[in-house]
């Protein structure tokens, strides 16, 4: 029997429950599913990315945002992403939900994500202990530092990283400009 934790939550284009699949499973048929995406700031907002440790089955060593993955089944995708942040970068934040964005691209070795993926923000300020099953490095970076790199060196992030950055920086300005 497979464990909660290696299972996703497949939904539809509205992303309501439709069922769950073994996560391996789900991105070797592209199966769309539920997902989130961290992006955690310190307070010269600066974003904390993730290098993706070697061992992982896709998109090993690239450069994302701070921690992404899937909630369980029966969880939310806010206690998903405090979770994974705490079992990935060692340390917990409120984390606040800004945007859902749904993509499906390759990610290599024949797997394909398909994910509605709920995207928040968070603050922190404090020690990182990043997990080195998850993560191979981390770093806080300004944001036109990592587009100049993202600009430069393409190939170093994940896909969805492409996707969601852009997104990402578009609405913290719609943020500064209500402020």
């Amino acid at each position: 029997m497979t464990s909660n934790k290696n299972m996703v939550i497949l939904v539809n284009e509205h992303d309501e429950w439709t069922g769950t699949m073994e996560k391996l499973q789900a991105h070797q048929e592209g199966a769309l599913h539920r997902a989130f995406s961290v992006f955690v700031l310190n307070s010269k907002n600066e974003l904390l990315l993730q290098q993706r440790a070697i061992s992982k089955y896709h998109s090993a060593g690239l450069w994302s945002n701070t921690c992404c993955s899937h909630p369980m089944p029966g969880e939310s995708t806010l206690a998903g992403a405090g979770r994974r942040l705490e079992e990935e970068m060692g340390f917990t934040c409120k984390l606040q939900p800004t945007f859902t964005m749904r993509y499906r691209a390759e990610v290599g070795n024949n797997l394909v994500e398909n994910e509605y993926d709920h995207i928040y923000v968070g603050h922190f300020d404090g020690n990182i202990n990043a997990n080195a099953d998850e993560v191979k490095d981390y770093k806080f970076l300004p944001l036109e530092e990592i587009q100049q790199w993202m600009t430069q060196e393409p190939q170093v992030f994940t896909t969805w990283f492409h996707l969601a950055f852009p997104k990402f920086v578009a609405h913290l300005q719609l943020e500064d400009q209500a402020a």
